[in-house]
């Protein structure tokens, strides 16, 4: 697609109002006109970025995952490790320190699959993908709420998926990716 085709379909934004802000979400509505001419005000939804890791056994038969709840859709599922970028943070450091914090694995080295946004229509939040090789476990976990951690083989995940046991869009995307390689 060159430039003409891509300011002829470009969403034209004319402003931006905060409607609620905290350090979690920031709502708010934006003034835009679509290429077709209409105007009007669309809610946007602002969640800080994230990072999730798939840290692969050596052998790469199995993956590190939980199985937890979640209270806001409540509902039961298998996840990876990850969770928001600090300020400072790069989305591999987040992606090495939530391994560590969730799990007591040091991972030795990632991989970055992709970079996403899970709702794009209505919410920015891009979450940043990677798989982990060569972990080690180094210490017992920190974060107590993220649910208990086990080696799952490979083998199931599939099944897992199609069971919709995961429902979490970045564990989605790094398995899925795992699977298709």
């Amino acid at each position: 697609m060159d430039r003409t085709e891509e300011s002829q379909g470009r969403w034209v934004v004319h402003g931006e109002r905060t409607l609620y802000d905290d350090p979690w979400v920031r709502l708010s509505k934006a003034d835009i006109t679509t290429p077709s001419g209409r105007r009007f005000e669309h809610h946007a939804v602002t969640l800080p970025s994230a990072a999730v890791i798939a840290i692969l056994d050596r052998a790469e038969e199995h993956v590190l995952m939980s199985y937890r709840h979640r209270f806001v859709p409540d509902v039961w599922g298998w996840e990876l490790p990850g969770g928001l970028l600090d300020p400072a943070e790069t989305p591999e450091q987040t992606a090495f320190r939530e391994a560590l914090e969730e799990t007591g694995h040091r991972v030795g080295s990632v991989e970055h699959v992709a970079t996403f946004e899970p709702m794009i229509g209505t919410v920015r939040s891009p979450h940043h993908v990677f798989v982990g090789r060569g972990a080690e476990l180094v210490a017992d976990p920190t974060e107590f709420d993220e649910g208990v951690y086990e080696w799952v083989p490979l083998s199931k995940v599939r099944a897992l998926v199609a069971e919709g046991r995961v429902q979490s869009s970045g564990t989605l995307v790094a398995l899925l990716h795992i699977l298709a390689s």
